[in-house]
């Protein structure tokens, strides 16, 4: 695992080094420019020159030597005739050159008069000084590395805070989380971060406070199994004792133990199935989503509904939108929280009464309702702890608490509440589209 520190120095040279060519990449384009932009001043200024002398001295060649000095004096330049063999012509127009007094010169060569007979061609030699503006590009360079040294010391104490002040909210992050076991679990004050690290640390809280249910929830749910199957087998052996302590066992009173033995064995095997129920969803966590689709998924549950309701002289209505919705998750979780909020409608449902089946798309949640004429619930109770139930609910109280851990594993919410025109219950299952 990196340290702080490494993280630090990694981040420092990075971002360094990536500005740092970033400096030197522009750097470099202007002193391009510069260089380019001087070079080609030099060369028109040279031409100029050149036709300036074409046309102020049609004699060119025997004008050069009288007025050699004042070309120089007032443009700067040597002019000379440079003869050279037919067959052997100057190729290279401009000719850059350096002597020993580390002066800079530039000279333009032009072709301008042919001699068949002597087999010779004579250019003008126009030669200028260019010292100054090379030791002005000289000059240019060394400031631009100047800048690019002062800019590298500033990029370097820049990173150097900015690493500070992007790895000081990741540190507190960092110390939280390394200080919390499951029995101190935290939430990460969010007036400590700054803003932009509100997201993570709000992402970290609720994956926190899940963890803490789910923790809370395993131990109830340990300790409630543990009392389920207490009762049962403190009643099975209770019963046996009496029995065994009769001297004159009747056969009817024997009957009446194993009956109730029976009951017992019933209440436990009940439990036992529920926490079976348990580990197989647990294990459905675990099951790679699958894209599904919805609507159908759940018309076909319809269709069995609506038979269980005919059966027990109750109507079922429903209405389900949209028409169609793909979505990517396990069925067997979607299943298992569908099937808990119908039967619960069922069960506390009476006859001839109604229970209703909605679905419909708002935002970007996927909401489906159970709605039922039952007695309500009680809004006080957490009914999605392990083994809470109402009062007329024969079960062993996980069906909701498995309902509730569907949820968790698919990104959804599951709520339960009264409803406020009459007597009943609604159960919501709110499943994200994204």
């Amino acid at each position: 695992m990196f340290s702080k520190k490494s993280i630090r120095v990694n981040f420092l040279i990075q971002l360094s080094i990536a500005m740092a060519m970033l400096v030197m990449f522009f750097s470099a384009i202007i002193f391009t420019y510069i260089t380019y932009t001087v070079d080609k001043r030099i060369d028109e200024q040279l031409l100029k020159h050149a036709n300036y002398l074409f046309a102020t001295y049609p004699d060119i060649e025997n004008s050069l030597s009288s007025h050699r000095e004042v070309l120089r004096q007032t443009l700067n330049i040597d002019v000379n005739i440079v003869t050279t063999n037919i067959n052997n012509p100057i190729i290279t127009s401009i000719l850059k050159s350096k002597n020993r007094h580390k002066q800079h010169f530039v000279e333009l060569h032009i072709p301008y008069k042919i001699d068949k007979l002597a087999k010779t061609k004579k250019y003008l030699s126009i030669k200028s000084n260019v010292t100054e503006s090379r030791e002005l590009q000289t000059n240019i360079y060394k400031i631009i590395l100047l800048i690019n040294i002062i800019g590298m010391v500033i990029i370097v104490i820049y990173a150097y805070f900015l690493s500070s002040m992007l790895l000081s909210p990741i540190n507190t992050i960092r110390v939280k989380l390394s200080n919390m076991d499951e029995h101190m679990l935290k939430n990460i004050e969010l007036s400590t971060l700054p803003n932009e690290f509100y997201p993570v640390a709000r992402a970290i809280n609720n994956l926190t406070g899940r963890i803490r249910n789910y923790i809370k929830y395993q131990k109830e749910l340990f300790i409630g199994s543990a009392h389920e199957l207490k009762t049962p087998l403190a009643v099975m052996k209770t019963k046996n004792q009496v029995t065994m302590l009769k001297k004159d066992l009747s056969i009817d009173e024997l009957k009446d133990a194993i009956k109730q033995n029976i009951i017992s064995i019933d209440e436990i095997n009940k439990a036992v199935s529920s926490i079976l129920d348990f580990g197989r969803q647990e294990g459905a966590h675990l099951e790679e989503p699958q894209n599904v689709d919805v609507i159908e998924f759940l018309k076909n549950k319809i269709e069995g509904f609506r038979l269980l309701a005919e059966s027990q002289k109750k109507h079922f209505k429903c209405d389900i939108e949209p028409d169609s919705l793909n979505l990517k998750l396990q069925p067997l979780l979607l299943n298992q929280i569908i099937q808990n909020f119908v039967q619960n409608a069922f069960k506390f449902t009476p006859k001839n009464h109604n229970i209703w089946f909605n679905s419909k798309l708002k935002k970007n949640n996927l909401i489906i309702e159970v709605i039922d004429e039952g007695s309500g619930i009680d809004e006080a109770k957490d009914l999605f702890a392990p083994f809470v139930r109402s009062r007329e609910s024969s079960g062993v109280g996980l069906g909701l608490f498995l309902a509730q851990s569907a949820a968790e594993a698919l990104g959804a919410t599951i709520t339960l509440k009264n409803r406020k025109d009459t007597n009943g219950t609604i159960a919501t299952l709110i499943l994200p589209t994204k």
